[in-house]
């Protein structure tokens, strides 16, 4: 991950004089520091702004800065905002308006038209607002007071958001073979997700990874082996198909870092010279922070990658996922979700264990490895991203993960139980309404709030099923939503 940075520009305008300015500059730059240390990432003071020409110049810097992810405005005084023109007609970066002051309270006995002047920021901020509205920007308005925790903790996740959109810019996804025959929900349009995401999504033939494999020596294999034993216990007697997922490993991570790639997606269907479908190997290469998806599913992959970086420490707890069957009976209604190899380890609620059995499906030589563990409880989200013909939808439910209320000892696999808000049957009946894919990204660490403001970002349709929703409304907001993104 690069070292991101966020720009604090604040506005102001000269007639207040220079010796106001000057304050307020010291002001933006204490603040700046301060809210720097409790973060996510720094908070870069730049520019007190009075002029058209100055906003521009520094916005035109920002949007050619590799490392800057975002910027932050606020006004401390007013700011007209026809001077804001200019610079943020031509903003590629997110935007964060934050509505806040300097000082807490309203000093009473200080309180005179000098301070007036100075400390005016309900006063400039509704200037600004103004113009951001006015020009249709997609940004991020956070009010409360800049030393309080609940607005410094919105801030840090619009920022890990931010983030996401810049890695999502300069993503690299690698295809190995196509799409599973027949499927529909994991096609695209690939053209449209690089206009609209950034993403390069390209194939690699699987004979192109296996003659990579072929050149994987015993001494990598035993070097990657050792981090296997440190980090899961091994299962099996069948050490001959952990050693075989780790060579699968190297060969897939050589591959995708020459390339520039941070995500990559197979399919059971085309595993030409290969003896096991990547299980362990791709579940260990999430873990690392890459992106996957199964069945040649490149949407979700970029996806799991995207929400990975958005994560705590830049690779959260977010895991490739697919609803699998469900458990109705009355009051204890779940979900399951797991995969026939692929769950990332990152949302384990124990030590995974390497395991190796038969998988029924798919051109299989050998029994592949895998690791088997159950998911974490908690708050969490799964999402799911697909091609509208003519713009992209991103779906968001709500869910409660629980402990697996049953051992299943005969499911080889990593699976995770949750309760879909509002409920089972209104969260099935609005996610399929919706079109939604039964591969999702699930995360602990991403919100709803988080994934609306990338929808916002990257100016895509975003849908979110919660505690509140109900199967009328949201068909209504779905019909509505047709017809407003038809006329964009």
């Amino acid at each position: 991950m690069k070292k991101y940075e966020f720009w604090f520009l604040v506005g102001s305008q000269d007639l207040y004089g220079p010796e106001v300015l000057k304050i307020v500059a010291t002001r933006a730059e204490e603040m700046a520091e301060e809210l720097s240390k409790v973060l996510p990432y720094p908070l870069v003071y730049k520019v007190t702004a009075d002029t058209n020409a100055q906003i521009t110049e520094v916005i035109k810097e920002a949007n050619y800065d590799d490392n800057c992810a975002g910027i932050v405005t606020w006004c401390h005084t007013f700011s007209p905002s026809k001077m804001w023109i200019n610079g943020l007609t031509q903003l590629q970066k997110p935007y964060l308006h934050f509505a806040t002051q300097y000082n807490r309270e309203i000093p009473n006995e200080e309180i005179d038209m000098d301070f007036m002047n100075l400390n005016q920021a309900a006063h400039g901020d509704r200037e600004h607002g103004f113009i951001g509205t006015r020009l249709r920007l997609n940004r991020k308005v956070i009010a409360g007071y800049w030393k309080n925790e609940d607005v410094q903790k919105r801030i840090g996740t619009w920022m890990r958001t931010a983030v996401g959109v810049a890695f999502s810019r300069s993503l690299k996804v690698m295809r190995f073979g196509d799409n599973m025959r027949e499927v529909a929900v994991t096609e695209g349009d690939k053209v449209e997700a690089q206009i609209k995401f950034g993403w390069q999504v390209n194939t690699w033939a699987v004979g192109d990874l296996v003659k990579v494999m072929n050149a994987v020596t015993e001494e990598e294999i035993d070097e990657l082996m050792a981090t296997y034993e440190s980090q899961y216990d091994i299962n099996t007697d069948n050490i001959a198909a952990i050693r075989y997922q780790a060579k699968e490993e190297i060969a897939i991570k050589k591959m995708l870092d020459e390339n520039g790639c941070r995500a990559f997606a197979n399919t059971f269907q085309d595993l030409y010279g290969m003896e096991q479908l990547p299980g362990l190997a791709s579940q260990h290469l999430m873990s690392q922070g890459y992106g996957f998806g199964a069945e040649g599913d490149w949407k979700v992959s970029a996806m799991t990658a995207i929400m990975k970086a958005m994560g705590e420490g830049g690779n959260g707890a977010s895991a490739f996922m697919e609803d699998y069957t469900y458990h109705l009976v009355d009051d204890e209604k779940l979900s399951l979700g797991a995969h026939m190899l692929e769950v990332c380890p990152s949302i384990a609620a124990d030590k995974p264990r390497i395991e190796t059995h038969h998988l029924g499906i798919g051109m299989n030589e050998k029994d592949p490895a895998r690791l088997v563990f159950s998911g974490k409880e908690g708050n969490a989200i799964v999402v799911s991203l697909i091609d509208m013909g003519g713009r992209m939808r991103l779906i968001c439910q709500d869910i409660v993960a629980v402990k697996p209320i049953m051992e299943m000892p005969n499911l080889p696999v990593a699976r995770v139980m949750w309760r879909g808000l509002p409920n089972l049957e209104t969260g099935v009946e609005c996610w399929i309404h919706a079109g939604g894919a039964h591969h999702t990204v699930l995360s602990f660490d991403v919100t709803a709030e988080m994934m609306h403001d990338w929808a916002n970002m990257m100016d895509i349709e975003f849908v979110h099923i919660g505690e509140g929703t109900t199967t009328e409304a949201f068909e209504r907001e779905l019909f509505l939503n047709d017809i407003a993104w038809k006329l964009r």
